[in-house]
């Protein structure tokens, strides 16, 4: 692979499984990700509308952040890959309004407030934690772990 290769890869956030792992079916991989749903995960797996042009989509609202994620997936069997896309919403004063962005990208806010421990003193106490990490790896490992490489695309489909 070269270097332009694996600059696309690592800009649009493409992973490949590891050697020997022989690939699934097209519906093991949709049933793989629709089992991330069920895993008690703060966002959702679910059929993409025919408007989303893409076979399933993972969202997550985050009220405390006024930030939509989602990303919509599309298998390609021919070539075992689920093809992707990255799409956020900003409304946060922080970001200067209303923004859209698309591609991979890693968001990580905390919250955090001060109370008295138990000893009396004042410390600072983590209220609230986001990763936008938590959302993406376990989709990613469950296609990896079928046996098909998670693609990243930058542009609209």
């Amino acid at each position: 692979m070269g270097f332009w290769s694996r600059y696309r890869d690592r800009r649009t956030g493409t992973r490949y499984p590891d050697s020997g792992i022989p690939p699934r079916s097209a519906a093991e991989v949709r049933g793989a990700l629709l089992a991330v749903d069920a895993a008690g995960v703060p966002f959702r797996v679910r059929a993409a509308l025919p408007e989303e042009k893409a076979d399933l989509v993972a969202e997550w609202q985050v009220p405390e952040l006024r930030l939509r994620l989602k990303t919509r997936m599309r298998f390609v069997p021919e070539s075992h890959e689920v093809h992707t896309l990255d799409e956020r919403w900003d409304r946060s004063p922080e970001s200067g309004g209303n923004r859209y962005g698309r591609g991979p990208a890693t968001k990580v806010a905390r919250q955090w407030a001060y109370e008295r421990g138990p000893d009396g003193r004042r410390r600072r106490v983590e209220t609230f934690r986001f990763d936008s990490r938590d959302m993406r790896n376990p989709l990613v490992e469950a296609v990896l772990d079928a046996g098909w490489t998670w693609r990243g695309v930058l542009s609209t489909w």
